[in-house]
C-alpha cells in the first residue's frame, strides 16, 4: 500500500471539522433548500460529514473522492447508519466532474476546496448548482495579520493563495454569491478528530518503518 494511504487508512477525518460544525454550517443554508435536497459532497474523504448531512436533511447525497479506500469507509458508515440508499460514493476527481449542469441544490466542500483552489472552485463548480442553490465550504484562512514567520513560510509554499477571512469574503461577494454567513472552526475541530489521530498513526508507523527511507520521508512530510 502507498505510504499516504497507509498513514491515512481508517482515520476518522481527512480535514479539521466535527459533527457540530457540519450542522452549524448546514443550519445557515437549510432555509434555502427544498425538503429533500440533492447534495454533492466534493472531496468527501471517509465521509464523516457526508453521513451527518444525510441524517440531518433527508437528502440524497452524492459523495466524490479520488481515493477508493476512503469511499469504502464511507459506504460502511452509510450502511451502519441505515443510509446506504441515500448516499452514493463515487470515485471521481474534483478536477474533472462529469455531472450535468444544475444537478444539485447544495455543494458541500468541507476541508477540500483548497485542493482545487478557493477561487477556482467557486468559479468552476458553480454550474453544478440549481437556480437558488447553495455552496458551503471550509477554507484555510489567516486569522491574524502578523502570523509567526515559520507559519507564513510554510503556507507560502503549501498554499500560497491563502487569504485572510476578510479577503475571502470579499472574493465570494465579488463573484456574485450571496453570503449567508460564516464562522471560524474551533481549535478542537483541528485536534480531536484530525491532528491527534494522525499524530498517533505517524508515531506508530515511524517505529514500524524506521529502516525504510521512503517511509521516513513520507512520515516527515505528514508530521
Amino acid at each position: 500500500m502507498h505510504p499516504f494511504l497507509e498513514i491515512h487508512r481508517d482515520l476518522p477525518r481527512e480535514a479539521p471539522g466535527s459533527a457540530e460544525s457540519t450542522l452549524k454550517a448546514l443550519a445557515l443554508v437549510t432555509p434555502y433548500l427544498p425538503a429533500s435536497p440533492a447534495i454533492l459532497d466534493i472531496g468527501c474523504g471517509p465521509g464523516a460529514q457526508t453521513v451527518e448531512l444525510a441524517k440531518a436533511t433527508g437528502a440524497r447525497v452524492t459523495a466524490i473522492d479520488i481515493h477508493e479506500p476512503f469511499l469504502e469507509v464511507l459506504r460502511e458508515r452509510a450502511r451502519a447508519a441505515g443510509l446506504a440508499d441515500r448516499i452514493e460514493a463515487v470515485q471521481e476527481s474534483m478536477f474533472a466532474m462529469q455531472f450535468l449542469d444544475a444537478s444539485f441544490d447544495l455543494l458541500w466542500a468541507e476541508g477540500s476546496i483548497y485542493i482545487r483552489g478557493f477561487e477556482q472552485g467557486l468559479i468552476e463548480w458553480r454550474h453544478l448548482l440549481k437556480s437558488g442553490g447553495c455552496f458551503a465550504l471550509t477554507e484555510l484562512s489567516w486569522l491574524t495579520k502578523s502570523p509567526p514567520a515559520q507559519a507564513r513560510e510554510f503556507w507560502e509554499e503549501q498554499y500560497p493563495q491563502m487569504r485572510s477571512v476578510e479577503e475571502s469574503l470579499r472574493l465570494i461577494q465579488g463573484l456574485e454569491y450571496t453570503l449567508l454567513g460564516h464562522f471560524t472552526l474551533p481549535e478542537r475541530d483541528w485536534w480531536e478528530g484530525y491532528y491527534s489521530p494522525l499524530e498517533k498513526r505517524v508515531a506508530a508507523l515511524r517505529e514500524a518503518h524506521r529502516d525504510d527511507p521512503q517511509w521516513r520521508e513520507a512520515l516527515a512530510t505528514e508530521q
